[in-house]
């Protein structure tokens, strides 16, 4: 089933975000054994010599087989590190899937940090956490190698031994996990049963690492205050309140982004000529919108930075491409795009009449679609830069006016 990704936007200072509903369905593998009957008949001495050698063997490998899967069996005093980099992975979700689970120890950031200097946790790995919590400095640090390593953080359970009877796929994050999990460049809301608990404090009473944290990590700190968390701590408890949102509130408190950053628009009004800047970055590049008001209409140029032999590639592919307004085709044309560097780049004039469409758009994008339907591109919502965009518009219907 596909589903659009939802879209974030908002002004420098502000945002509005908007989403799609993307339901996860999570596949299991099961394994049918079917026992092995022989239907040959042998001499009882060949059957008891077969026996005697089975056991031998069994008898033998064992121990080192125990202690395989000794070493194998998670600790439960300690944050687990679960590292999927496998080819099928690799085909399918293109990063690095790595599992943390159990408590978060002191010394959790060091391990991980080990497995990122080997190159086993790559940057831009997902990163699926299930922890009741632990040290809550520890947390920070592991959500600082993610920030560092611009990694994708979700709640997720590994996968299950095969011989496993109970399989429980809710995940839990709690106090130093929900800290570690804001570290994620792209952050995943909760979905399904899977929860999620910040500490909150009451204002002015968070403590000064956390503060710092949540401020390097663009996290707004009245988000996680115990107001916020809907109640405050009574009888003179010293527990502050736990913070549980579900996954629209922690798009529209800004804890989650669901793999997009905010949509940022720059206005300028500079020798008499409006222009207008639209740029978003998600976990697939950087896409771009720019307007210049020219007098034969409003010059569009759109990027889309993906990197160089993908945006090749792409332009090689090209049987039309167009911008799209309100998720229709605008301004189709045949073998219209360009790669520039790292980028798939369209040009076009938008016709100053249809300016006020410009302005009320709810949706933009920019698409190169291939000889077997296929399209290549990227849209985003800009009902969050409304302002900016009627801005825009109005200046430039009247420095044409003039122009006239």
């Amino acid at each position: 089933m596909f589903s659009l990704p939802p879209f974030t936007s908002g002004t420098e200072g502000s945002s509005e975000t908007a989403w799609f509903q993307m339901p996860m369905y999570l596949s299991q593998n099961r394994e049918l054994l079917v026992p092995y009957r022989n239907t040959f008949r042998r001499p009882l001495q060949h059957k008891l010599a077969s026996l005697l050698v089975s056991t031998t063997c069994l008898a033998l490998i064992h121990p080192a087989a125990a202690q395989k899967n000794a070493a194998r069996q998670p600790n439960s005093s300690q944050l687990n590190i679960q590292v999927n980099d496998d080819r099928m992975t690799l085909s399918m979700a293109r990063f690095p899937q790595i599992y943390l689970y159990g408590p978060i120890d002191a010394d959790a950031p060091q391990r991980f940090e080990a497995l990122m200097k080997s190159g086993r946790i790559r940057p831009g790995s997902d990163i699926y956490l299930n922890s009741p919590g632990g040290s809550i400095d520890a947390g920070l640090a592991l959500g600082r190698l993610f920030r560092q390593g611009s990694m994708v953080t979700h709640l997720g359970t590994p996968r299950p031994p095969k011989q496993s009877l109970y399989i429980n796929r809710s995940a839990r994050c709690e106090g130093a996990c929900a800290y570690a999990y804001l570290g994620g460049l792209y952050r995943w809301a909760v979905s399904g049963s899977d929860r999620i608990g910040f500490p909150t404090y009451p204002a002015q009473q968070t403590p000064a690492p956390v503060t710092a944290y949540l401020k390097d990590m663009d996290i707004d700190l009245g988000m996680l205050t115990a107001a916020s968390a809907g109640s405050t701590p009574t009888g003179g408890s010293s527990v502050d309140p736990t913070l549980w949102p579900n996954g629209d509130q922690m798009l529209a408190k800004g804890l989650a982004n669901n793999g997009r950053q905010n949509l940022i628009a720059t206005y300028k009004y500079g020798q008499g000529t409006p222009s207008l800047e639209l740029k978003l970055a998600d976990r697939n590049g950087e896409h771009e919108i720019s307007f210049l008001c020219k007098p034969g209409g409003a010059e569009v140029t759109t990027r889309d930075t993906i990197g160089a032999v993908r945006a090749r590639q792409i332009v090689a592919r090209e049987l039309r491409s167009y911008f799209e307004l309100n998720q229709q085709e605008n301004l189709p044309q045949q073998a219209g795009a360009t790669a520039v560097d790292q980028s798939v780049v369209l040009h076009r004039i938008y016709p100053l009449n249809q300016l006020p469409q410009l302005a009320s758009a709810q949706a933009m994008g920019a698409w190169v679609r291939d000889r077997t339907g296929i399209r290549y591109g990227f849209a985003f919502e800009v009902t969050g830069v409304r302002k900016v965009l009627n801005d825009f518009s109005n200046a430039c219907t009247q420095a044409t006016q003039q122009h006239s």
